[in-house]
């Protein structure tokens, strides 16, 4: 049965903002979005972290790192969280978390993982390959098909541990991975039930935009950049990288970027992983960020029912549009839940915004 919580009203639409619609460089070389830029209470405005926990453990919960292969026999590194206590001789549901685009199972998909465990679950955060602690070359590479490949592999891992119910295997996807997990869902059956909290299309804001922004003429000369550049990585060249995070703010420094700024460059959620350094963490290649470009995860989304899936977004989020498209395209089961007053990357972190009780009664319905 379709469900939508808290949608917003017409209020919340007009309340735009026509001064901080803006030009976003988002993703690639020149990647232009316009952005409608909701606004914000004056709190929030001032301290953008608060409530946030993205660091967070449980004295209820056991953590281990984990490697396992792919198809690609590349090894995937996680991290499993068990409750304590956990009969190892009961099979227990799972769920496998992925962290935001450009981030590491360190930045969001750990505290998801931990409070997934702390209701019962087994949970496992993953680091997407070429990132973090998973194999992969070049770092910092894009392959959707390849992170898709990685929560598959995530549910072989889990799916043979024998403490672990196969049957009853979910999945969850923050950011980027909510459109990875959706990818690798309409081809693996054992993803039961499926959860994005902030999704980004990453296929969809690659080619078009925030809000279809970007003219064709725009992906062109991107495409061409990226092209170009693989000449003189070819040829010896150092390799570039692209969008991702600023690493200073400006005065005309977008909201957006702030917004991201906050938790990836500040103690809140900054994480930088053995043999990166900070100038290189969420900045994908240039050369294979063109990639996003035939990468379309809601064709076809219809056919993952009738697994259950369930979108969660900010009714603030910049990126409300992406968890509204898949909505609308899936089958039933789907339910839409907007978290009020939530931006985007507030739900990364933000314990005290995150639904985890609706999460939780969203796989303790349809895993049990």
């Amino acid at each position: 049965m379709t469900e939508q919580h808290q949608p917003p009203t017409l209020a919340d639409q007009q309340r735009l903002d026509p001064a901080r619609r803006d030009f976003l460089r988002l993703a690639g070389i020149a990647t232009l979005a316009a952005v409608a830029v909701r606004n914000i209470s004056s709190a929030k405005a001032q301290d953008m972290s608060n409530g946030a926990n993205n660091f967070y453990t449980s004295d209820r919960v056991t953590a281990q790192k984990v490697t396992f292969k792919n198809q690609y026999q590349m090894n995937v590194a996680g991290n499993l969280f068990m409750p304590n206590g956990l009969d190892r001789n009961t099979p227990t549901p799972a769920i496998v978390v992925g962290h935001p685009m450009g981030a590491v199972k360190e930045q969001s998909a750990n505290l998801y993982a931990t409070k997934m465990a702390e209701q019962g679950f087994v949970a496992m955060s993953i680091d997407l390959p070429f990132w973090g602690e998973s194999e992969g070359q070049a770092r910092n590479l894009v392959s959707p098909e390849v992170y898709a490949e990685a929560f598959s592999a995530a549910v072989d891992f889990l799916g043979t541990r024998p403490f672990v119910d196969r049957a009853r295997i979910g999945a969850i996807g923050v950011c980027g991975s909510g459109s990875f997990v959706i990818s690798a869902a309409k081809i693996d059956p054992r993803m039961r039930a499926i959860a994005t909290v902030s999704m980004y299309d990453m296929g969809a804001a690659s080619r078009d935009a925030l809000n279809h922004s970007q003219t064709a003429e725009q992906r062109k000369q991107i495409i061409a950049a990226a092209a170009e550049q693989r000449y003189a990585e070819f040829t010896g060249g150092e390799t570039e990288l692209t969008g991702g995070t600023v690493h200073a703010l400006a005065a005309d420094t977008h909201p957006i970027q702030r917004e991201f700024y906050d938790f990836y460059r500040t103690p809140r959620g900054e994480f930088t992983p053995a043999g990166a350094t900070p100038r290189s963490t969420t900045h994908p290649t240039l050369t294979s960020n063109v990639k996003f470009m035939n990468f379309y995860p809601f064709n076809d989304i219809e056919t993952i029912s009738p697994r259950p899936m369930l979108f969660i977004t900010g009714d603030q989020a910049h990126s409300r549009e992406f968890s509204e498209d898949a909505y609308r395209r899936a089958a039933e089961p789907k339910e839409l839940h907007y978290v009020a007053g939530a931006g985007h990357v507030d739900l990364y972190d933000w314990v005290n915004l995150i639904p985890f009780d609706k999460l939780t009664s969203f796989f303790n319905r349809h895993l049990a």
